[in-house]
């Protein structure tokens, strides 16, 4: 088999219908794709789970989606080329997987934490024939990774669950606060949930997401 263009770790369905659903999982920062692997085994057993992994390295076992960069002031500043590039790679990524797997190409679900989630936002955005679901935990909406000429696609069918901690201090809450009404504004069914915990995912807010998901 060819080498795609990310790697991956893969959790095949129990069984192998003719076309499948396929759960792909984008990390945070820093992280990789051990990290939201580790909750495969929790996610539904007829479909595809992938975790990918970014293809920018950190330091050993450390990958990012784009470079973060801080001034003299320690404002943070996203590399947008980086982001832009790793958004198509991603979905060069879905292609190739669908070209190897039986993927229903219209049961594609995002997941992702923190700039896997803010990936997956501009993905969805630029891409929404692609995608079907997205789970964005942990993130916010960054318009400068969405296409130039996104609002031209149709949103119709795309729906996102979007979950936040109250004390966040990786990712003010206030950030991700403002994602639900811009997408709704785009005509995207929306479901937002926050939670009293900081930059991550609780059991509370895997169970909201698993009920969303097979709704």
């Amino acid at each position: 088999m060819k080498d795609l263009s990310l790697k991956y770790k893969i959790q095949k369905p129990e069984i192998i219908a003719e076309k499948s659903p396929l759960i792909l999982l984008l990390h945070g920062y820093g992280s990789n794709d051990d990290d939201l692997f580790s909750f495969a085994s929790e996610l539904p057993k007829n479909a595809f789970v992938v975790s990918a992994q970014a293809p920018y390295l950190l330091q050993y076992g450390s990958y990012a989606w784009y470079a973060i960069n801080f001034d003299a002031d320690e404002n943070k500043f996203s590399d947008i080329n980086q982001a832009i590039i790793s958004r198509d790679l991603v979905v060069k990524f879905i292609d190739e997987l669908l070209e190897i797997y039986p993927i229903n190409d219209k049961k594609v679900t995002l997941v992702g934490f923190s700039q896997g989630s803010i990936l997956s936002y501009g993905i969805a955005l630029s891409y929404p024939e692609k995608i079907e679901k997205v789970a964005a935990f942990s993130g916010y909406f960054n318009e400068k990774i969405v296409k130039d000429d996104f609002l031209k696609n149709d949103f119709s069918h795309l729906k996102m669950f979007i979950s936040h901690g109250t004390q966040d201090q990786v990712i003010p809450v206030s950030w991700a606060q403002k994602a639900p009404k811009i997408l709704t504004n785009f005509g995207i069914e929306c479901q937002y949930h926050e939670y009293q915990m900081g930059h991550g995912i609780n059991q509370q807010n895997f169970i909201d997401f698993m009920n969303w998901f097979n709704t």
